[in-house]
């Protein structure tokens, strides 16, 4: 990727970006153990979309965008997230000119050139914005053409406290609270929860489609 493809004119220093300093250097080797259907969230996404540009919020390390380019192989894909460190790591895994990474926070759309966008990814993303996790799925709202799509997978909720409580020392909140203000913004066309290791917590997929 050339520097070109790099924006990184908005810069913000949050608790957040500070937590991914650290994780940036272990989070693909960890995160395949809990964060559970990324690659399922594509393969659903496709079924029902064949988006002509794409937004990733929270790209992280860029571990989706060559699933995205996989899948949608004609498609302008952009990535966004606030960690420099991150980035840096996601810029290592893409190649085309047709993919871009940008340094910013989601609290308001993103698209600058009158040309929304037809899908908008949060992979394990939304569970971390907080506050700001409303405003986050309202941009996505504006930043959509009519008739594109949202697809979130994420945490959702746990019974045990002790788990809920851990995963806010790592900034996620774990109280189902995504999926009824997702289900109210868009015309849901996949809204279902998972468990994982057994029901120490439950994780969510969801896609919808923006309608007037």
């Amino acid at each position: 990727m050339s520097a070109a493809n790099v924006d990184t004119s908005r810069r913000s220093g949050t608790a957040l970006e500070r937590y991914y300093q650290f994780h940036s250097r272990i989070y693909d080797a960890t995160r395949w153990s809990f964060l559970f259907g990324r690659e399922e969230v594509l393969r659903r996404t496709a079924c029902v979309t064949y988006p002509r540009r794409i937004l990733e919020v929270g790209c992280g390390t860029g571990r989706n965008l060559p699933g995205l380019r996989r899948l949608f192989p004609h498609a302008h894909i952009t990535g966004v997230d606030l960690s420099e460190q991150m980035l840096a790591i996601a810029a290592k895994k893409v190649s085309d000119d047709k993919t871009t990474l940008l340094r910013r926070s989601y609290s308001a759309a993103v698209h600058e050139d009158g040309q929304p966008y037809d899908l908008v990814l949060f992979s394990y993303a939304l569970s971390m914005f907080n506050p700001g996790w409303e405003q986050a799925i309202n941009a996505a709202w504006d930043d959509l053409a009519e008739g594109g799509c949202i697809a979130v997978v994420d945490f959702s909720d746990s019974y045990f406290t002790w788990f809920r409580n851990w995963m806010g020392v790592n900034h996620v909140r774990m109280e189902g609270h995504l999926w009824p203000y997702l289900s109210r913004k868009f015309a849901p066309l996949l809204d279902e929860r998972f468990s994982a290791y057994g029901g120490v917590w439950n994780y969510g997929i969801f896609i919808g489609r923006k309608q007037a």
